[in-house]
């Protein structure tokens, strides 16, 4: 059975695309001072659709001078909470209001599914409507020695925040940053991914519309290596908040370190999802598959090694293999599209080299190629690999494609040996209905995240990173609100001041 596949007769472009893509900073779109641009593909097609500014270190150097002077001499880090939690609710109602517009652009420009970048872009409104709430009801610690002193904490906005996005739902991370950098008072330079720059481009018109002053967003287009690279080691950016891959965020973290920046860095995973036999299959089959598969397999938190107990192992490959196959890949315009395309011919390289590789380190059970039906741009088959031996590289490495190794275990110390068997950490999935193992596995697995018997469902209330080589610190909730604040301890004496007396001359 090949995999169910949707062909309309030719791929859509949405009405109105930009001309261009420039830079924005301090509240004007502005072309690269040198005037050098890249193009931007159409992932259906791979054709340039639109080129955009090429950012170097010069226009990063323009886009942190403009955050600086709003930091230092704007209104926005001195307003009250409640006042600028007044324009992030503002942000997100026009977000809310334009969420088709913004879904059919972030489906153009990435290949994903239509309903899924609808749901995308809803959680970016989402992601501002909570940090604009967070930052009115924060309380900070006081702590009182009665009738001697008292402390308090005090929060402060740092400065310029450099934000670096990925490509995998670009709105909806950036927003993710967005949100908490700019609820708390910071002024903020943005590189988005040069991949999908797109969507990117429309925060300036929310923003303006929305009354954030100028030069508290900033917005800087190009290559990882010339803008991000330049905005990392700027010295008058002491934060970096960046989401992507694990070598990446090596390099970030080796060359923020002369200028000792904050860091919160959200890296690769490839990450267990374990299902015990007392499980229910059904809905972990369904789980497993729309975790490794939505999103187009681009996901951080994607449960792309399925760890399954023996006795129900033959069952639940056949069944996954089966429903993985009926899994509708199709152009990412059309609602029943379940998989579109992969965001780039690099990508889709890079993850075909892998389904080729594991051809010869699994049994293929489902996919294993191109679509039927797509002769061109990014689209791979959902692919299956079953009996997966633990040194194999498609059970070691993030593929970030749709793509799942199978691999059984006899017992739940084998089964916690293969689910920590990795360099990476950010989350793990664990189906079993025996509550003490639930609680015990979820403890002993290395993972920043754990979901039992449920998908990435994330309360935003909850911190959000990895462990090993998946990240360093974490966001969401009030740990982003650490990140992007100094705390400052405050000591009030009460009573007499009580000093031990140095070298006090006696009385004569």
């Amino acid at each position: 059975m090949t995999n169910a596949v949707r062909t309309p007769a030719s791929p859509h472009t949405p009405a109105d695309l930009p001309a261009r893509i420039q830079h924005y900073i301090d509240g004007s779109f502005v072309d690269s001072i040198d005037g050098d641009t890249f193009g931007v593909l159409d992932p259906v097609t791979n054709e340039v659709y639109v080129r955009a500014a090429a950012g170097k270190r010069a226009d990063i150097d323009l886009a942190v001078a403009a955050a600086t002077k709003a930091f230092t001499e704007g209104p926005w880090p001195r307003m009250l909470p409640r006042e600028r939690s007044r324009i992030l609710h503002r942000i997100a109602d026009i977000v809310e209001s334009r969420d088709a517009r913004l879904a059919e652009l972030e489906s153009f420009d990435s290949g994903l599914p239509i309903t899924q970048a609808l749901g995308q872009a809803r959680r970016a409104a989402e992601n501002f409507r909570f940090f604009a709430d967070l930052v009115v009801a924060q309380v900070d610690d006081t702590y009182k020695v009665p009738g001697k002193q008292i402390n308090y904490v005090n929060r402060k906005p740092i400065g310029v925040a450099g934000l670096i996005t990925p490509w995998n739902t670009p709105f909806m991370l950036e927003s993710w940053k967005l949100g908490p950098a700019l609820a708390t008072g910071n002024t903020v330079v943005l590189k988005p991914a040069e991949f999908t720059p797109l969507s990117a481009s429309l925060w300036a018109g929310i923003f303006e519309e929305a009354g954030l002053p100028h030069g508290v967003f900033n917005l800087v287009n190009g290559l990882g290596e010339e803008a991000g690279d330049a905005l990392v080691k700027h010295p008058g950016v002491p934060l970096i908040s960046f989401t992507g891959e694990s070598r990446t965020g090596q390099l970030i973290f080796e060359n923020a370190a002369p200028s000792l920046k904050g860091l919160s860095m959200e890296l690769g995973g490839k990450s267990p999802a374990v299902v015990f036999a007392d499980a229910d299959l059904e809905a972990a089959i369904d789980a497993t598959i729309f975790g490794v598969f939505s999103l187009n397999g681009e996901r951080c938190t994607a449960g792309s090694r399925i760890l399954v107990e023996r006795s129900i192992y033959d069952e639940f490959v056949e069944r996954y293999a089966a429903q993985a196959k009926r899994v509708v890949v199709g152009y990412p315009h059309d609602p029943a599209t379940e998989v579109g395309t992969l965001v780039h011919p690099e990508h889709y390289d890079k993850v075909m080299s892998y389904v080729e590789l594991g051809k010869t380190e699994g049994r293929l059970v489902a996919g294993g190629g191109r679509p039927e039906g797509f002769d061109g741009g990014n689209f791979v088959a959902p692919t299956v690999f079953a009996d997966v031996k633990p040194d194999a590289r498609i059970f070691q490495e993030e593929i970030f494609g749709p793509v799942v190794a199978i691999t059984p275990f006899d017992t739940e110390a084998e089964a916690l040996a293969l689910a920590n068997g990795v360099r990476y950490g950010l989350a793990a999935y664990v189906w079993t209905n025996d509550l003490k193992r639930a609680h015990t596995f979820a403890q002993a697995v290395e993972a920043g995240m754990v979901w039992l018997n449920s998908n990435n469902v994330r309360d935003l209330r909850t911190p959000f990173g990895g462990v090993k080589a998946s990240g360093l610190g974490h966001e969401g909730g009030y740990r982003s609100i650490d990140f992007y604040t100094d705390q400052q301890a405050v000591h009030i004496n009460l009573g007499p001041a009580h000093n031990p007396t140095f070298g006090k001359q006696e009385p004569s």
